[in-house]
């Protein structure tokens, strides 16, 4: 059997000088842990305990089974064991994917179609969502949320605790430092973000993040009876975000990776596989492991100048190119009936929303209206996706192309907004889709610099692109000249959806959020005296939008193309 290779070193050399251990590898290993646990009781018959990991920035050849320099020996297994995803879809950047996984809504849907909620912006997931883990309470869940929210805090309500979950202990902005938990948003714009409920958590500073997440999550699972009730426990990793920090002795199996980010990158990989490990073990020990349902998930591509690769993907974080959107997947579970594989399934992380609480055992009266499909037998079967088409999104705030026009979207899109969407095959990009690039891997001590040059897209620039996705993945073979018909009809979806859309909120920084007036801490900030006039102060800020996305004018060939698009005659 053919052994992974880590650098020049193989994963059983590595086991052998002691830098990986299947038995003990690391701070946050329980002492003594067996790989198996059965205390002798008959599990009942109640839904499945669910664990949903995500990781922030782990790009598409950021684990073992993509990569020749990223060892992941823990993922691996647990993916070869599993249904591995790899027609599975994210969204760019933090706040849209853990939105739409939190509601199971495209973000044209809850107003956030533009970049990430920012610290001091008065803004926060819509009240009027009802989350995932507030439909899981309902159905009898014990909820717990560990990690990074990055989903607004601007007042209380806004908190994971008032969203659906029973338990919280993360970080409410985007990014902060591993260990002293310091956020910055701007300028000497900084203070402590690590909450413990609603309360800050000055007690955990100088804890490694992923050590300590990974030590509440172990916590959880032995607290909690796992025959008395099922849990759902969302973990969104920190790592592997900047700032590249990671335990000394987590760096030395990559000495050989003689970029620097890169090795510090592969280093804070290594310790989520380390931390899914403990886990995984836990879920065995504690009892819960043959009635539970292990989902893994990244929330966007990764960050090419920050040790990231989304190689061979065109594109990084914060674009819509495939290496942008592509995300890494895998669902471990007993309960799979087919299991040991790599599905191709279409899947998208709003489906997530409606296949977990189908799970949990909820009608579909419960995920009424939202924009993601119940895909467990597609993973679970092998039976084919419900789901054709994903909206990548529409975002109307963002630069708009100059070179774009209506008369250049046929006069059915302005194609000076950024927008993208796919269907069957077909994908189409309006706007400005983000940097275009195919990055390798950052492996040279001189990256980017040495790299930068290899492959620029020196073509003119353009306002649509579209690409047969699935013959070509690496979206290197424009097809929008040959294939205008496709285009049209894809732009008349772009209509489609718009018509369905709400006004953007993103509101202007509030100078009250500073963490200096608040002891020195990230938190909330605004009562609800002060948030009354919010509403009214999103739809003003959008009073143009209806001007800047002038919609298709001839009804006729809207319906007709509409109605082509649905039949799946492309």
């Amino acid at each position: 059997m053919a052994t992974a290779t880590l650098t020049g070193f193989s994963v059983m050399s590595l086991l052998s000088l002691g830098y990986l251990s299947w038995d003990l590898m690391g701070p946050n290993q329980v002492e003594n842990e067996p790989d198996q646990f059965f205390d002798g009781r008959s599990p009942v018959q109640q839904p499945p305990h669910i664990i949903f990991i995500m990781t922030d920035d782990q790009g598409f050849n950021d684990i073992g089974y993509h990569s020749s320099d990223i060892s992941t020996p823990v993922l691996d297994k647990l993916a070869a064991g599993g249904v591995r995803l790899e027609n599975y879809y994210v969204q760019p950047i933090c706040t849209p994917s853990r939105s739409q996984l939190i509601t199971g809504r495209y973000q044209i849907h809850t107003g956030l179609q533009h970049s990430i909620i920012r610290p001091r912006q008065p803004n926060c997931l819509p009240f009027d969502q009802v989350t995932l883990p507030q439909r899981l309470q309902q159905l009898g869940y014990s909820t717990h949320m560990v990690g990074k929210w990055h989903l607004g805090f601007y007042k209380k309500e806004c908190l994971p605790t008032r969203r659906g979950f029973d338990t919280y202990l993360g970080s409410l902005t985007g990014s902060m430092n591993y260990y002293t938990y310091e956020s910055c948003d701007g300028p000497k714009i900084c203070g402590f973000d690590l909450y413990e409920g609603e309360s800050v958590a000055w007690r955990h500073r100088g804890k490694y993040s992923t050590h300590l997440y990974t030590q509440r999550v172990r916590k959880i699972l032995a607290s909690h009876d796992p025959l008395s009730q099922p849990l759902f426990i969302f973990l969104s990793f920190q790592a592997v975000h900047t700032p590249l920090q990671c335990p000394q002795e987590y760096i030395y199996p990559f000495n050989e990776v003689e970029n620097d980010a890169r090795r510090k990158y592969a280093a804070m990989v290594s310790t989520v596989d380390e931390a899914v490990r403990n886990i995984t073990l836990a879920l065995r020990k504690y009892g819960y492991y043959k009635n539970s349902v292990l989902i893994f998930s990244t929330d966007n591509g990764g960050q090419p100048l920050s040790g990231g690769s989304n190689w061979p993907l065109r594109g990084r974080k914060g674009t819509y190119w495939e290496g942008g959107v592509r995300g890494l997947g895998f669902v471990h579970s007993p309960l799979l009936r087919k299991k040991r594989r790599v599905s191709k399934a279409l899947v998208h992380i709003t489906d997530w929303y409606p296949t977990l609480v189908g799970l949990a055992g909820g009608n579909e009266s419960l995920t009424e209206g939202v924009d993601g499909y119940n895909v467990w037998e597609a993973i679970s079967e092998g039976k084919e996706s419900p789901r054709y088409e994903i909206l990548h999104n529409i975002d109307p705030l963002y630069n708009h192309m100059r070179t774009g026009s209506l008369q250049r979207g046929f006069g059915i899109w302005n194609t000076t907004i950024q927008a993208s969407i796919r269907s069957g095959d077909w994908k189409l990009l309006t706007g400005d889709p983000g940097y275009g690039d195919w990055i390798p891997p950052p492996i040279l001590p001189g990256y980017p610099r040495d790299y930068w040059y290899l492959e620029r897209h020196i073509k003119p620039r353009k306002s649509v692109w579209l690409f047969n996705i699935s013959g070509d993945p690496y979206e290197r073979f424009d097809l929008s000249e040959q294939r205008p018909d496709v285009v049209k009809e894809l732009l008349a979806r772009l209509v489609y959806y718009n018509r369905t859309a709400v006004p953007v909120r993103y509101p202007t920084e509030d100078p009250q959020a500073d963490p200096q007036l608040n002891g020195g801490a990230w938190g909330p900030w605004m009562g609800d005296e002060e948030d009354k006039n919010l509403d009214t102060l999103f739809q003003k800020q959008n009073t143009e939008w209806g001007r800047k996305l002038k919609i298709l004018k001839n009804r006729s060939l809207f319906k007709n193309l509409n109605t082509r698009m649905m039949s799946n005659i492309i």
